[in-house]
């Protein structure tokens, strides 16, 4: 038996998406990279997936997504991710963003005056040869 050349698959970036999202109340980190996440896709569209990938499902995408937010061991990282409608997500949370001094509000369940501010980067990538 012939021995066939072993196919390499190499990771290529797509597009790179930025974002921001806030939670003025309730003091969530989870809600703050979930919002920078969203944010981040919101205004996107990829037919260069299909047309220029050659992919046939979105779920073939690569998505790696990076939040930098207050308090990141707070994070639940399967809410943040399930902003992204398809891919095989991956996610990197770290200390960062911005804590701004708000006013807390009982009935909106504040803990404190705090708002926190998430960013995030979304990139999408497709195995080629």
């Amino acid at each position: 038996m012939k021995n066939l050349p072993e196919v390499v698959m190499a990771r290529k970036r797509l597009i790179i998406e930025m974002g921001m999202g806030i939670d003025q109340h309730g003091q969530e980190p989870t809600v703050a990279a979930s919002r920078a996440v969203r944010n981040a896709i919101a205004h996107n569209a990829l037919p260069g997936v299909w047309e220029v990938a050659g992919l046939s499902h979105p779920n073939e995408m690569i998505i790696e997504v990076q939040v930098a937010v207050p308090y990141p061991e707070q994070v639940r990282e399967e809410e943040v991710l399930a902003v992204l409608p398809f891919g095989r997500k991956t996610l990197t949370v770290e200390a960062g963003g911005m804590v701004v001094q708000g006013r807390a509000i009982p009935e909106l369940n504040d803990k404190n005056d705090e708002m926190l501010i998430a960013i995030a980067a979304v990139t999408v990538l497709i195995e080629s040869q």
